[in-house]
């Protein structure tokens, strides 16, 4: 069994997200419809069954672990996962994705477990369009969880915004300016034409990251870096200050030629890129033979031909790929 899972076009794959609950308590615009039908729980992976996956994957030399969702935080006695996959030899960067509402009651807990860093959504910070753009969401609640995590003594926290253009792009400057205030590190991403929403018109609404960096250096003096979390974000210092702006740009700034990135659905399903629908059935593998981690590595690194080359993405409108945001891993 080789120790490495590496595609047909030579490349490395050293980070897995896995997601760990379709559900959220929050139904942001761009990752579900509002009134979703979520999965009956046997078609969901067990807490044991995800820690084996982590497992494998750990052992066949991935160096980074994120959890997702929907929101990881709503998922039943998430700590103790998180307690299983900290604790695993050979993973450098243990994080995850969060809407930030439920972190003054996980985030210290999360912390002793072994999770390293944090991603917490933002993508206003008006109340009311908070409200709009999340449909149920307190921003309050988030603020709050920010600050939380940082008092917990997590080494770097980062913001994610998507932004929409006629939404949420006139607040570009000041979610920067806010980040520089709360000493931690914000991305700007690209809504991804994940799912068919009814809220907007995709063409409509796509933000480029040349745009939003185009507002920040009238304010800010961006200096690019070569600093890399194993993820797709592009980073940026500012002369004055630690925090670091990125950009994740599947559009405009296609990243697949270094992608060493894999996903697992919270059905299983191992995504070989976010932008196809090339998969394996790793719960099948899971649940027909029991326990059998070599079975399950067997599988992965099976798997590793499906890797496509690039995913095509367009700004038109058009929806390449019909699951949502939340089915996929945020």
């Amino acid at each position: 069994m080789t120790d490495e899972l590496i595609d047909d076009f030579g490349r490395r794959v050293r980070y897995v997200r896995i997601s760990v609950t379709d559900r959220c308590d929050f139904r942001c615009v761009y990752c579900m419809s509002e009134e979703m039908t979520f999965l009956p729980r046997a078609q969901v992976l067990t807490l044991e069954e995800l820690a084996m996956v982590a497992r494998a994957f750990t052992e066949m030399g991935v160096e980074k672990i994120r959890l997702t969702g929907g929101e990881p935080l709503v998922r039943r006695d998430i700590d103790r996962l998180v307690d299983d996959i900290g604790a695993l030899p050979g993973l450098r960067d243990f994080a995850m994705t969060t809407n930030g509402a439920s972190l003054p009651k996980f985030a210290e807990r999360l912390r002793d477990g072994g999770l390293q860093r944090l991603n917490i959504s933002l993508d206003s910070l008006d109340p009311e369009r908070f409200r709009r753009l999340t449909r149920t969401g307190d921003l309050n609640k988030v603020i709050d969880g920010i600050r939380a995590a940082r008092d917990a003594g997590f080494e770097r926290i980062k913001l994610n915004a998507v932004i929409l253009k006629g939404r949420n792009d006139d607040e570009v400057v000041d979610l920067v300016d806010f980040a520089r205030a709360e000493g931690v590190d914000i991305s700007f991403i690209e809504e991804m034409p994940l799912g068919d929403v009814s809220d907007h018109s995709r063409a409509e609404t796509f933000c480029s990251s040349d745009e939003v960096q185009e507002r920040i250096q009238a304010h800010h003096e961006l200096i690019p870096t070569t600093e890399s979390t194993l993820g797709p974000s592009r980073y940026f210092m500012m002369p004055d200050s630690e925090t670091r702006v990125g950009f994740i740009s599947p559009h405009s700034h296609n990243f697949c030629d270094t992608c060493n990135r894999v996903r697992v659905t919270v059905e299983g399903r191992l995504l070989l890129c976010l932008g196809n629908e090339h998969s394996v059935d790793l719960r099948a593998v899971l649940r027909r033979h029991p326990g059998d981690i070599e079975a399950l590595k067997e599988a992965i690194v099976a798997a590793m031909p499906l890797k496509p080359e690039r995913h095509h993405f367009t700004t038109d409108g058009d929806v390449q790929v019909v699951r949502f945001m939340n089915m996929t891993g945020g």
